[in-house]
């Protein structure tokens, strides 16, 4: 709710013009009448309508300022006439008519013009300028016709304003690391994949990774999806990354490295928030050195993401273009509180992004780390992938442990359960299948629903051929043992009760439903935990009641000034592409940092935040002027009776035609905000 003088937002017309303040109406929209710590907004302005927060707002000049935004951005295809010069007519018509040089019938062609530009432009962009211009000429038509009549300038004009604007789009608002999606799909289309991957890392270095492995919560703020289907936004990411790679060219960079800036940065953890970090700091010119316990780079997608998922020859090209820009690695390296120590007074910051490797107990009767076949999924998904991708093999030690005979995981003949729900589970349970054993079971205490919702369709789905069972809505109540070797499973069954007062259903025990499993392994893989004890304790660094480092999640400042934290060691685990949206985040504020002594966000990422908060996409919208029905391309898979006895990489990728045709689909949703402070 905000407390607004005037606003338009989204059809919802408030008038508080002559009104005392106690009395206004609020908007039931999240609108930023507050920019920052420090100063309130004037008016916010954007492709959904106007918002003015006083009666001081020089109307004329805000409506001219968002049209010179459209020029400053150049952000029109250049497709279509209306797209390419209406908008630079509003500019020119409303510059005039501030000036105090205007007349009644550019006033007229304003309008026109306006009109033309939402009915026949091509992209969003071109559509929606107009519609905040609009209502402004509309419902302060007395205003316009003042500066007309009286041939004067409009009341601010000759001032200095602060307008601070913001391109966005739905799917990048949805994003995490708010990448350019219409940009790099734009690329695609164009048959321009340097342009493409470019556009990718300006927010995102990790773009073979995220081409793969990612969540795409994107795809759900697709405007497409109010038409047909949703554009196929995570695979379309990965062909800059493919073309790059395939063809042996040197990094496609967004960015001209900086000139050294004489200040140092020691990174915790090389995973995705950790390389993330490293490439932007090195590309504003400070001096960077990452420091990782694992024996090889990448984090858990690594050594938890599997082959067949994330191909290691991919992902160590995303890496290298991390060290291109610069950035020194330390492998074998566990950090320590004297490490920390040091790292306070030989750097100028440091960032920690260690992740979580501490898998998290079921909580059932009888759990005991000492019973052979109970095996956390961090450790199990190490061993698998760190003998998969690099042949590292059991230890004399380990074999005992795991009671496995060979220098690999091999479950052949064996029985495997999994606890969990969520992306590391399902590469727990794929990754048995493709170890041999006979049976593997996912236990779920919620739905199928949930569970696609958790990972993705692809991946339950392809689970699902592979052979895993899913026992939904299912618990472990408790291991049995003899001599401490696993051999079965009680398990518990719910059923989902209606809340009566409409609430959340909750899950009831099912009495008389318990079954009792035989297993030879239980790998649990509900959640996992941040090892923190490198962090000196006299620091007395804050902690969230996850027992993770407590930062503003605005500037990933810890309460330590010149440490931060991101990643899942700040939140818990998370997406990559999540770790990734802090971690730049992060790195940007660390910059200013370091320049300036402060801890400060960029205006842009001011308006991330307003942004994200406002929510860019509308599922209620009615999406017309496209023809529906296109449906979305759907890559080839490797075939399910060949892929589950191998790691190669299930999914294919698009052809070029595939990738066109699915870049062709997009609608090219950019969409302007502006703040006046």
């Amino acid at each position: 709710m905000s407390k607004v003088y005037f606003s338009t937002w989204n059809g919802e017309l408030i008038n508080n013009i002559g009104k005392p303040e106690e009395e206004w109406e609020e908007s039931a929209y999240n609108l930023p009448a507050q920019y920052d710590d420090h100063r309130d907004s004037k008016a916010f302005i954007g492709w959904d309508g106007v918002s003015l927060f006083n009666a001081d707002v020089d109307v004329i000049r805000l409506a001219m300022e968002y049209a010179a935004q459209y020029q400053e951005y150049s952000e029109a295809c250049g497709r279509c006439a209306p797209g390419r010069w209406g908008g630079r007519i509003l500019y020119d018509q409303l510059d005039k008519i501030a000036r105090g040089e205007g007349a009644v019938a550019d006033l007229d062609h304003l309008k026109e013009i306006g009109k033309s530009m939402q009915i026949t432009s091509k992209c969003e962009i071109g559509k929606t300028v107009p519609t905040p211009i609009i209502d402004l000429m509309k419902h302060f038509e007395d205003v316009f016709m003042d500066c007309i009549t009286n041939q004067k300038p409009s009341k601010h004009y000759h001032e200095e304003v602060g307008y601070i604007a913001k391109i966005t789009a739905p799917c990048t608002d949805a994003c995490p690391s708010h990448v350019d999606i219409p940009g790099y799909i734009e690329g695609v289309r164009d048959l321009k994949m340097g342009d493409s991957l470019k556009a990718t890392r300006q927010t995102m270095p990790l773009a073979h990774v995220c081409g793969r492995v990612c969540p795409h919560p994107c795809e759900d703020a697709c405007r497409r999806t109010n038409l047909d289907e949703p554009i196929a936004i995570m695979e379309l990411k990965r062909i800059g990354a493919d073309y790059e790679t395939d063809h042996g060219f040197d990094f496609f960079h967004p960015m001209k490295k900086k000139k050294p800036m004489g200040k140092k940065v020691a990174i915790v953890g090389a995973g995705p928030a950790g390389l993330t970090t490293a490439y932007y700091l090195a590309s504003d010119g400070v001096e960077v050195d990452v420091y990782e316990e694992l024996p090889v780079l990448g984090g858990e997608v690594t050594v938890g993401v599997p082959e067949y998922r994330m191909p290691w020859e991919k992902y160590l090209q995303d890496i290298e273009c991390v060290r291109d820009m610069g950035v020194n690695f330390i492998i074998n390296h566990k950090v320590s509180t004297d490490d920390m120590r040091r790292f306070e007074t030989e750097y100028d910051a440091t960032m920690i992004a260690s992740g979580t490797r501490i898998s998290k107990a079921v909580r059932c009767a009888n759990e005991r780390p000492e019973i052979t076949g109970y095996w956390g999924a961090i450790d199990f998904l190490d061993r698998v992938n760190l003998y998969e991708k690099f042949g590292y093999t059991l230890t004399p030690e380990q074999k005992i442990e795991y009671a496995i005979d060979t220098d690999y995981v091999d479950l052949t003949g064996k029985t495997v359960a999994c606890v969990g729900g969520g992306f590391t589970s399902m590469d727990v349970v794929r990754c048995s299948i493709r170890a041999g054993a006979k049976r593997v079971i996912m236990l779920y205490r919620r739905d199928e629903k949930t569970i696609i919702r958790n990972t993705t369709y692809e991946e339950y789905h392809e689970a699902v051929e592979e052979g895993v069972e899913f026992i939904f809505h299912s618990a472990v109540a408790e291991m049995r043992d003899e001599d401490n070797i696993l051999k079965s499973l009680l398990v518990d069954k719910f059923e989902l009760v209606p809340d009566p007062d409409g609430g959340r259903p909750q899950l009831v025990k099912t009495e008389g439903a318990s079954e009792v499993i035989e297993v030879d392994y239980l790998i649990p893989a509900v959640s996992q935990s941040a090892d923190l004890d490198f962090l000196p304790e006299e620091w007395e660094i804050e902690k969230t009641s996850w027992a993770t480092i407590k930062t503003n999640g605005k500037d990933y400042m810890t309460s330590r000034k010149g440490i931060f934290a991101s990643g899942d060691c700040e939140y818990g685990p998370m997406t990559i592409v999540n770790a990734v949206g802090q971690a730049k985040r992060g790195a940007s504020v660390i910059t200013r940092y370091l320049e300036t002594g402060e801890i400060t966000r960029s205006d842009d990422e001011i308006m991330e935040d307003h942004l994200s908060k406002l929510k860019v996409y509308d599922k209620k919208e009615k999406v017309t002027g496209w023809m529906p029905g296109i449906a979305r391309q759907k890559s080839e898979v490797v075939d399910v009776d060949d892929r589950k006895y191998n790691n190669r990489e299930v999914n294919y990728g698009f052809t070029q035609e595939q990738s066109i045709s699915e870049a062709e689909r997009c609608m090219r949703c950019y969409y302007i905000a502006m703040v006046a402070t």
